[in-house]
C-alpha cells in the first residue's frame, strides 16, 4: 500500500464516517448507531480529521478489506493512535475508523447468538459497544493481537446484556449460572443413561445440593414467560393458557370443616350423633327422626339445636 493518501481513497475511506452517524453494513436490516448511542465515538469533519494523518497507508472501503489486511492496517492505527492526544479530531477520525474497520469481529460473535429471541440488530450493537471498550483498552507494546483481545470482551459485553435484559423475571446471578451448568450436565447426562437424568444425578455431576438443583430448576422457568391470551399452536386442540387455568374449587373448604367436625362429633353421646347422621346424612324430618326413636318432633327439634349449637362453639374455640 502506498504511504500516503490520496483525495480520492480518502473519500472512500471516510465515507462511512458521516458527521451525523455511523453506519453498519450487516446481513438483513440496516442497523444505525448515532452519536448519542456511542458518545465517544464523536463524528468528525474530513478536513479537520486528515489533517495530520497523512502517514497513515492508503485505506480501501471497508467492505472491500479481508481479515489479514484489516489486522496489519488496525496495528498500524494503533500505533497511530498512542502518539494522538485523546479529544482531538484525529484522535476520534483513527479511533472510529478502527471500530469500523473490525466490525467483522462483531458479526463473527453476534452469530453465535442467532439462535436466541433477541433481534440480531440489536446484539450487534450490544457487541459494538463491547469492540469499543476493547479498543479503548488495547496496549499494543503488550504485544497481543487486536482480535484475540478483542474477542473475549465483545462476548462479554453480549453475554451480560442476555443476562441484565433477557429474563422475564429478575433472578440472583448464581441461580443464573445455575441454570446453564444444569442444562449443560442434564443433555450430557441424557446421552450416558439414554434418559433424563434424576434430581439426585444432577446435584451429584454438579457437587451440589439436591435443594440446589430444586432451586435452579425453578429458577429456569423464569427465563421466559407466557401471555395467558397467547394462542395455541395450529396443532394444539388446547385453548389459550387462560382457559387451561385451574379454578378454585370450594369443596375443599367443606372437607377442612369435616376434618375439624370429627373429634367434636366423636364426643356426643350416641343419641345425638344419630339425630345429627339421619337429618344430614338420610336426609329425615324432625317427625320422620322422631318416629324413628320414639320421641316427639320437637324434643328432637330442641336435642337439634343444641348439638349445633355445641359444635359451632367447638369450631369457634378451635379457629
Amino acid at each position: 500500500m502506498s504511504p500516503r493518501l490520496d483525495e480520492s481513497r480518502t473519500d472512500r475511506a471516510t465515507s462511512t464516517l458521516s458527521p451525523n452517524r455511523i453506519e453498519t453494513e450487516i446481513p438483513g436490516p440496516r442497523t444505525e448507531a448515532t452519536p448519542d448511542d456511542f458518545p465517544a465515538m464523536t463524528a468528525v469533519p474530513e478536513s479537520e480529521a486528515l489533517e495530520g494523518l497523512t502517514d497513515l497507508p492508503e485505506i480501501p472501503p471497508f467492505d472491500e478489506v479481508g481479515p489479514l489486511d484489516a489486522r496489519a492496517l488496525s496495528k498500524t492505527l494503533f500505533e497511530r493512535l498512542e502518539s494522538l492526544e485523546e479529544g482531538t479530531h484525529e484522535y476520534a477520525y483513527v479511533r472510529n475508523t478502527l471500530v469500523e474497520l473490525n466490525l467483522a469481529l462483531v458479526k463473527f460473535a453476534a452469530s453465535r447468538f442467532r439462535s436466541r429471541s433477541e433481534p440480531m440488530e440489536d446484539i450487534i450493537q450490544v457487541g459494538t459497544i463491547g469492540l469499543i471498550k476493547a479498543i479503548d483498552r488495547f496496549e499494543l507494546s503488550r504485544g497481543v493481537e487486536f482480535p484475540t483481545f478483542a474477542m473475549p470482551t465483545i462476548v462479554g459485553e453480549i453475554k451480560r446484556f442476555f443476562r441484565d435484559t433477557s429474563w422475564s423475571v429478575r433472578v440472583p446471578r448464581r441461580l443464573q449460572e445455575l441454570r446453564l451448568d444444569l442444562a449443560k450436565a442434564g443433555d450430557e447426562l441424557a446421552q450416558q443413561f439414554d434418559r433424563a437424568p434424576t434430581v439426585g444425578e444432577l446435584a451429584e455431576r454438579l457437587g451440589i445440593s439436591n435443594d440446589e438443583v430444586v432451586e435452579g430448576m425453578a429458577a429456569s422457568n423464569a427465563y421466559t414467560a407466557s401471555s395467558l391470551d397467547a394462542q395455541p399452536e395450529e396443532d394444539d386442540s388446547e385453548g389459550a393458557l387462560a382457559d387451561r387455568i385451574g379454578y378454585e374449587d370450594h369443596g375443599l373448604e367443606g372437607i377442612e370443616y369435616v376434618e375439624s367436625l370429627k373429634p367434636l362429633i366423636a364426643e356426643l353421646p350416641p343419641r345425638d350423633r344419630k339425630i345429627l347422621s339421619l337429618r344430614f346424612v338420610a336426609n329425615m324430618t324432625q317427625s320422620e327422626i322422631g318416629d324413628e326413636l320414639g320421641i316427639s318432633q320437637m324434643h328432637v327439634s330442641r336435642l337439634l339445636s343444641r348439638t349445633l349449637v355445641k359444635l359451632r362453639k367447638g369450631l369457634t374455640v378451635d379457629e
